[in-house]
């Protein structure tokens, strides 16, 4: 009799750890699918880009300074391979978006013209999605990392080699308001 509620025991403890296991195997997958939506918006608002600045540029050529600023740091997202050096690139590319529209600002031809206000509307559109995909990511990754914390799945993370995710977090420059000169 003892044997038998020996081996139960066994037996329910094995299948608590399997489905813990395979709790987190889901909720890392999760995390790792968020992560590239996250990507996918980046790279389609990176795609954008360039049309914008160059539709800016037939009108706004002396602005050479805040499209150079634009490029430079559409480079540097683009280089961003993990969520914190995505949020980290992050900053300095919503700050030079934000001054390049608002240069557009001062020049009424430029604001009128279909291409830019299509590309602008493409851009804030995109904006809104990575703003849902970061919010989605963010969920995923706090589901996560509590469950990895937490008893009794931190004695099965460890088991699996289940590291904790970085949030994205919006870093100093994206929170900061342009400072724009005319």
């Amino acid at each position: 009799m003892t044997l038998l509620i020996v081996i139960a025991i066994v037996v329910v403890l094995a299948i608590i750890v399997v489905v813990l296991y395979n709790n987190l195997v889901k909720l890392r997958n999760l995390v790792d699918n968020a992560w590239a939506q996250i990507e996918v918006q980046l790279t389609r608002r990176a795609d954008l880009i360039p049309n914008l600045v160059n539709t800016v540029k037939g009108y706004a050529a002396h602005e050479r300074e805040t499209l150079d600023a634009v490029i430079s740091a559409r480079g540097a997202a683009m280089g961003a391979s993990t969520p914190a050096e995505a949020s980290a690139a992050e900053g300095p590319l919503t700050a030079a978006l934000g001054r390049l529209f608002a240069v557009a600002e001062a020049y009424p031809d430029l604001k009128a013209d279909t291409n830019f206000r299509q590309l602008q509307e493409e851009l804030t559109s995109t904006e809104n999605r990575i703003g849902f995909a970061r919010q989605h990511y963010n969920d995923a990754t706090t589901r996560f990392n509590t469950t990895i914390q937490s008893f009794p799945g931190v004695l099965v993370a460890k088991m699996g080699d289940f590291g904790e995710r970085d949030l994205f977090e919006a870093d100093e420059a994206a929170r900061a308001v342009p400072d724009v000169q005319f």
